[in-house]
């Protein structure tokens, strides 16, 4: 049994097992094939696990009251997340703790109708300092824009617009092409010049391929991919130059940049952080307003659906298992309109879509 004081405040967490815990095997004692490494990257996503334990040691409840939790301790918990946090985060914070007895072995115990009661009732009580702001859209002029203040000479800047072109047009999440830090590289990880690929159709169409070797929802990875722009922000011309002026090797990071200090040269990967400061500068320089990273997403999709894209394609290039980009469309009547005229057949795609499915 291991003291809290005797181990770092980052690996807490992690350690913090339940009383009795049946480590990779399942309610049944059956094993999961999990291993030490599979648990330990989950335990490292269970933010509410932090949370729960907090409530409980103020609570004082005992940690074989933890685990298996009982739906009193459960709702008591739950309870305390109303009108505290916006209601996906408290729907996380309790499925957090759900993954971590289950990851463990031990049976949730819980009525999860009562819960889910609960839980929507915490979406209804959002206090509004814990409503998140509605992000601005990246679009193709912004980027555009973005570029007349980048030095073409800068091989970080180059690396930088050929990294958001790419992740604009190809849909992807704005952490799938860069590191956290300058040591976070992996290779079986992140995504490298030879998971790039160009493919042709039988009329000869183009587009180019990148595996994202491991993603939020897959650990066999996904791919994500563009086909040539018209424009200052066609990808893959940003691509090339970035490829020509920094030249990344075939087993290491896509966008890295060569960083000079005196006579000595350095192949840096691009990090999340490095990123974004380069196009808060462009953009003040350009006289806008920076924009959040989650906008490049956002405005990627608006340019798609402003294209004509059809909504199950749309659902398709962006990895979406549900319809949750139909938020994008509300407010943009331009994306509508060619749905919602009068004798179009394409009333027919938009009315199978947002129609609810029939009970049977």
């Amino acid at each position: 049994m291991w003291h809290p004081s005797r181990v770092p405040s980052k690996d807490r967490l992690r350690l913090w097992m339940p009383v009795g815990a049946q480590t990779l095997l399942d309610d049944s004692s059956i094993p999961t094939n999990l291993t030490d490494e599979d648990l330990q990257k989950l335990m490292q996503d269970l933010e509410g696990l932090l949370a729960f334990h907090v409530f409980c040691n103020k609570k004082g409840i005992a940690e074989e009251q933890r685990a298996p939790v009982s739906l009193v301790l459960m709702l008591a918990f739950a309870s305390s997340l109303v009108g505290a946090y916006a209601g996906l985060t408290a729907r996380n914070y309790v499925l957090a703790v759900r993954a971590w007895q289950i990851l463990h072995g031990i049976k949730w115990q819980v009525n999860d109708f009562k819960l889910e009661a609960l839980l929507k009732s915490a979406q209804k009580s959002v206090p509004a300092t814990s409503r998140k702001l509605k992000q601005e859209p990246f679009t193709v002029d912004y980027i555009a824009r973005l570029r007349e203040q980048l030095d073409p000479q800068s091989l970080l800047h180059m690396a930088v617009y050929a990294c958001l072109t790419t992740i604009f047009y190809s849909m992807a999440r704005v952490g799938e092409f860069m590191v956290r830090n300058q040591q976070a590289f992996n290779p079986v990880q992140h995504v490298k010049l030879s998971d790039v690929q160009r493919e042709q159709d039988r009329q000869g169409r183009e587009c180019t391929v990148f595996h994202i070797p491991v993603t939020k929802v897959s650990t066999l990875g996904e791919d994500v991919m563009w086909a040539k722009e018209e424009g200052v922000t066609d990808p893959e011309a940003a691509l090339s130059e970035h490829m020509c002026l920094n030249n990344p090797p075939a087993d290491g990071p896509l966008f890295p940049y060569v960083e000079k200090n005196g006579n000595k040269t350095k192949n840096k990967p691009l990090m999340c952080s490095k990123f974004l400061k380069v196009i808060k500068h462009a953009a003040k320089a350009a006289g806008m307003e920076p924009l959040k990273g989650h906008g490049i997403c956002i405005g990627s999709t608006l340019e798609y659906l402003l294209q004509g894209i059809p909504f199950e394609v749309m659902k398709t290039k962006g990895r979406w298992g549900s319809d949750a980009f139909l938020v994008y469309l509300w407010k943009h009547a331009q994306i509508l309109a060619p749905y919602i005229q009068a004798h179009n057949k394409q009333n027919e795609e938009f009315i199978w879509l947002v129609m609810p499915p029939i009970c049977r």
